[in-house]
């Protein structure tokens, strides 16, 4: 395969790309008059000027399968992930039956493998039943065939510190990472947005900064005293910039991601009390959302993670109490990232690899994934037009789901190919099968 006029990491003049056997075999201009002479059967991609970024990799994916196959499929959520430029996903382990045993963690796995568009690798619970009293068999799933590294409650916190505590110790015998959803629930009970004026206006019960800020503090020195490594996901807030920062000047282990909708979005959504704009955790402020803009470029958070939530429509269509937290993300991650940090200048298009497929490969442990674009390296990767723009329309999508926040939204930055391990999984916004 070739690839012709692709500018590598948005930087310098176009160059070509000779992929032979999955793997980058050239690099430099005019491959096509000298270094393919003697092939065959070359399939030609005219990039034109695209963008060639390292395949995105999605820490925090929510695939839903199994046990809520109406809202979304392994098959569905990983096409989704394909169109949106990403190679790997990291599906959480809140299904029904709760992934939190090693037959489970080996059906998601062999079903990703099966569909094949994306490396599906299964995130273990870190408790039972995600109840928060017992750890899960932690060690049965990192040995099973899916090598579960990542384990996690997301949708639940680990609240007990004792049992927070051991998990660490754990995961830090299996080289894994515990991913925490940080909330404390005492402070959340009933919560409905985010804690200040505007949800004291609308009559919603508060959701205040310092449940998320409390919890990523104290697992910050339990990760600290044990030598694990602790992983924050979704951050929310200032003040929990505040503490990783603080925490990472002390040398803990410990990674943080931001979502994408808490890149662009505010509490200012809620005014019209339509449940897309319910998520777990809320919406925050105006300047909680340019201190993790601000964050992510300088990498105090690491990296761009989706929470992609998909829900069907009788958990969305109702009022807003009733209504289940989470949106729609695998499609929209790049384009939202684009438009908070590319456009105003945080983040140039190697940092846009460096926080969506380097560091999240490097966080999970994938020695295949968020590779360099260089000779000799597997040809994973995703094409982007920079200056092309879309719509979203969340019937469009490939997930069965139509949750978007961003719908009607006319977004920068359109995947045109994704290429697994030399296989073209997405070519011009169709997947390929």
């Amino acid at each position: 395969m070739l690839i012709k006029g692709v500018r590598l990491y948005g930087e310098g003049d176009p160059v070509d790309i000779l992929v032979r056997d999955g793997v980058i075999a050239e690099i430099g201009p005019w491959l096509d008059a000298a270094s393919t002479q003697e092939l065959t059967n070359v399939e030609i991609i005219d990039a034109d000027g695209q963008i060639a970024l390292p395949g995105f990799v999605d820490l925090h994916t929510h695939l839903r399968e199994p046990g809520r196959e109406d809202t979304e499929t392994i098959a569905t959520g990983s096409a989704a992930a394909a169109l949106g430029g990403y190679t790997a996903v990291f599906a959480m382990a809140n299904t029904d039956p709760v992934a939190d045993n090693a037959v489970i963690v080996e059906h998601v796995w062999r079903r990703g493998r099966e569909v094949g568009l994306v490396d599906v690798h299964p995130v273990g619970a870190v408790t039972v039943g995600l109840k928060g009293e017992k750890l899960a068999e932690l060690g049965t799933m990192a040995r099973s065939q899916a090598g579960v590294r990542v384990f996690s409650d997301d949708g639940h916190c680990v609240s007990d510190p004792l049992i927070m505590r051991r998990a660490l110790e754990y995961t830090k015998a299996l080289d894994g990472v515990i991913a925490q959803h940080a909330e404390e629930p005492r402070l959340t009970v009933d919560a409905q947005a985010h804690e200040g004026e505007r949800a004291a206006r609308l009559g919603l019960a508060g959701w205040p900064a310092a449940a998320e800020e409390s919890i990523v503090a104290r697992d910050c020195l339990l990760a600290k005293q044990v030598g694990a490594r602790l992983h924050v996901c979704h951050v929310s807030t200032a003040g929990t910039v505040d503490v990783l920062r603080w925490a990472k000047e002390r040398g803990t282990k410990v990674s943080a991601e931001v979502t994408p909708h808490h890149l662009l979005l505010t509490d200012e959504r809620l005014a019209t009390y339509d449940p897309v704009n319910k998520v777990n955790p809320p919406l925050r402020t105006e300047s909680d959302v340019q201190v993790l803009r601000e964050a992510l470029a300088e990498g105090v958070v690491d990296c761009v993670a989706t929470d992609h939530a998909p829900h069907a429509p009788q958990d969305k269509d109702c009022e807003w109490s009733a209504a289940r937290p989470g949106m729609l993300g695998l499609q929209t991650a790049l384009s939202i990232v684009v438009e908070t940090l590319v456009r105003p200048g945080l983040l140039d298009w190697r940092g846009v690899a460096r926080v969506m497929s380097e560091k999240p490969a490097e966080i999970a442990g994938l020695p295949d994934q968020g590779r360099p674009l260089a000779v000799g390296e597997p040809a994973t990767l995703t094409l982007v037009d920079p200056h092309a723009t879309w719509t979203v329309r969340g019937s469009e999508l490939a997930s069965i789901a139509g949750n978007t926040p961003f719908e009607g939204m006319e977004l920068p930055g359109v995947v045109r190919t994704t290429m697994l391990r030399g296989r073209v999984t997405v070519s011009e916004g169709k997947v390929q099968s």
